[in-house]
């Protein structure tokens, strides 16, 4: 980890280098959720990128601009650092490409090369963007529980139980106070968290608490939201599971990854108020 770009001072790029994306194993972390590359993963799921800042030159040196949306598997062996992901964005700004399909090809290349796996990406006029307006995630709002709560406590699992008196239900719930940090730098990632299951009920006030714990922990985005499958998976014991969570954008770039056990559709890419 001695070349991650996270915390040091920065040159930004002058000329196009796919070599600043810095791949980061997703292997490192689940083997700390007792998930290892023998076995299969519990679940299957995308880390779906928004970037707000891609701009390039056409072959006559104007300027252009869009905005981008990158797709990301689960299961691919690397993540990318989000910061790497904005120099390299940025070492695009003077570099000519004949075409935008020309651009999108490089793209692809060269994240799919990082991440070690094929990755889909999407461009977009921006005028395009506006007229989709935005969207809130839709669910039983647990914000709404007037609890009290230690806000220093960390994320306990224990805190997630299900109500055994009552079976299987389908329940969606969603939460706008999900805030981890950054485990290199401490700096804040705020987030809106959707949580889909299957199975018995399982108790919002705990669930909330849960959550909550979250607000002093160092953990990348993708990190956080599959920590927070496999302790539901592992303590409630649904049927069925799904974790989506949408982080506010920080350097022009949000990260939204999502996590499912079953042959769920991949979400819609909605941009909620926050972000």
């Amino acid at each position: 980890m001695a070349k991650l770009p996270l915390g040091q001072s920065t040159q930004y790029p002058q000329q196009y280098d796919p070599d600043l994306l810095f791949p980061i194993p997703r292997a490192d972390n689940r083997k700390k959720l007792g998930l290892h590359d023998s076995g299969a993963l519990p679940f299957v799921g995308v880390d779906i990128w928004n970037a707000f800042e891609v701009s390039w030159l056409n072959p006559k040196g104007k300027p252009q601009i869009a905005l981008a949306e990158f797709h990301v598997p689960a299961d691919s062996p690397h993540m990318i650092e989000s910061k790497s992901f904005k120099l390299y964005l940025n070492s695009l700004n003077n570099a000519r490409f004949e075409s935008e399909d020309a651009l999108r090809q490089r793209l692809i290349t060269d994240i799919s090369n990082a991440a070690g796996s094929p990755i889909h990406t999407l461009l977009t006029p921006t005028d395009h963007i506006a007229k989709k307006g935005m969207q809130e995630m839709s669910g039983i709002l647990l914000d709404r529980l007037d609890i009290e709560v230690d806000p220093l406590l960390p994320a306990d699992p224990s805190l997630l139980e299900v109500n055994q008196d009552f079976g299987p239900i389908e329940q969606c719930f969603v939460s706008h106070l999900l805030k981890s940090n950054c485990p290199v730098t401490g700096q804040p990632d705020w987030a809106s968290i959707q949580i889909r299951y299957q199975g018995r009920p399982i108790l919002e006030e705990g669930l909330l608490r849960y959550l909550i714990g979250f607000r002093h922990k160092g953990e990348f985005h993708e990190h956080c939201v599959e920590t927070i499958f496999t302790d539901i998976k592992r303590e409630c014991k649904p049927d069925k599971l799904s974790v989506y969570a949408r982080y506010t954008r920080r350097g022009g770039l949000d990260i939204n990854p999502f996590r499912t056990d079953h042959n769920s559709p991949w979400p819609d890419n909605i941009r909620h108020a926050r972000q």
